[in-house]
């Protein structure tokens, strides 16, 4: 297999065999290039921007982990202090986009039209000063004058009484 490719090599003349090993030398050195130091070189230009970013998650994630902890020192609440505390959560971001009510040790909160920053704001809410998650959600995404809204049900749990 290699003997007529000799054969050929040796019938070429001097300034042949040096034009086709550069060739070969600058095919080389771009496949080298393209399979060992483009890789490489890619990932030390992005590494930097995946360190901060890396970083800043580590951060978020810290942050609450640290929101976690200082919730489980706190005193537990009661059932009427975590129902007005929901309640006055309710009130103050939600408006009259929400409506509440209590039923053993869980509480509806039934929304209409409410803004998704309210209702995100709201959840944060519940979660520090009524200590209440959801324990079901079945909502619905609407727009109002292009404004992302949301309808529907938010089953919240509460302590016992």
């Amino acid at each position: 297999m290699l003997a007529p490719i000799r054969e050929r090599w040796s019938r070429l003349a001097d300034q042949e065999r040096q034009l086709l090993s550069l060739v070969l030398v600058v095919l080389a050195a771009t496949v080298l290039w393209l399979l060992v130091l483009a890789p490489a070189r890619t990932t030390l230009r992005t590494a930097d921007a995946q360190a901060k970013a890396l970083g800043a998650q580590l951060q978020h994630m810290q942050n609450l982990q640290a929101q976690a902890q200082s919730l489980q020192k706190q005193p537990p609440l009661g059932w009427e202090d975590a129902l007005k505390a929901l309640n006055t959560a309710t009130q103050q971001t939600l408006g009259n986009t929400a409506q509440l009510s209590a039923n053993g040790e869980r509480a509806t909160v039934t929304l209409q039209g409410a803004s998704a920053d309210a209702l995100a704001q709201w959840l944060v809410q519940a979660r520090v000063n009524a200590r209440s998650v959801p324990a079901e959600a079945r909502l619905v995404r609407a727009s109002q004058n292009g404004v992302a809204t949301w309808d529907g049900v938010l089953l919240m749990t509460l302590p016992q009484r």
